[in-house]
C-alpha cells in the first residue's frame, strides 16, 4: 500500500469491480482506450492486478481518496505489454472515473508510483504509452517529466487494424541520478 496526501494505492477488493465496471462504461472514461467493459472484463482486471501484486510486489494499484474511501480508478507500474516495443519494461499507467479528473489526482498517484518504483526496483527507466489523441494523458506525462521517444510508436496487438485506437507512441523517464538502484 502507498499513501499520499489524499490518497491511498493498494491492491484490488471485490468491491471495486461495480465502481470500476461503471468507468469502463463511461464513453468519456474509455474514449481512447476501446469498447465498454464487462463484468467479466472488470473481473479479470481485478484478479490480473492482484496476481501481479502477489508475483512482483506492484501493479495498475487500485486507487481510493483517503477522505470517504472512495474508488477513483487506478493508477500504478506493471510490466510493459507482451508484443509491444514496452514489453520486457515497466509500465506506468492511470485510469480515473471522470468526475475525478481536474483535481491532481492522477499526478499525486503517478509521482507516488515513479518514487515507489525508483525506491523498490532496479528498474533504469519507466515507460508510459498512450494514443497520439489523448491529450491528457500524454500532457501528465510531460508534467511527469517524461520524454516521448519519437522513434518508438508502434500499432498495439491487442487492438484491431481497424481501430483508430491501433498507433500508440511511448513516452520514458529515466531513473533519477539522486535514487540508486534498489539492492
Amino acid at each position: 500500500m502507498i499513501e499520499t496526501e489524499r490518497l491511498i494505492l493498494r491492491g484490488w477488493r471485490d468491491d471495486d469491480v461495480a465502481p470500476f465496471l461503471a468507468m469502463g462504461n463511461d464513453a468519456e472514461v474509455m474514449r481512447y482506450l476501446g469498447p465498454p467493459m464487462t463484468r467479466a472484463d472488470a473481473e479479470s482486471v481485478r484478479d490480473r492486478m492482484n496476481a501481479l501484486l502477489a508475483d512482483q510486489g506492484y501493479c495498475f494499484w487500485a486507487l481510493e481518496r483517503k477522505a470517504d474511501g472512495a474508488f477513483l480508478g487506478f493508477c500504478g507500474i506493471k510490466p510493459g505489454p507482451e508484443g509491444t516495443p514496452i514489453a520486457g519494461e515497466l509500465e506506468i499507467g492511470w485510469r480515473l472515473r471522470r468526475d475525478a479528473w481536474g483535481h491532481g489526482y492522477a499526478r499525486e498517484a503517478a509521482v507516488a508510483s515513479l518514487d515507489w518504483a525508483w525506491g523498490n526496483t532496479s528498474t533504469p527507466q519507466v515507460a508510459a504509452m498512450t494514443v497520439l489523441a489523448n491529450t491528457q494523458s500524454w500532457g501528465l506525462m510531460e508534467r511527469l517529466g517524461m520524454q516521448r521517444d519519437h522513434g518508438a510508436g508502434f500499432d498495439h496487438p491487442a487492438i484491431s487494424d481497424d481501430s483508430p485506437l491501433k498507433r500508440h507512441i511511448l513516452y520514458r523517464i529515466v531513473r533519477p541520478i539522486s535514487r540508486p538502484v534498489a539492492p
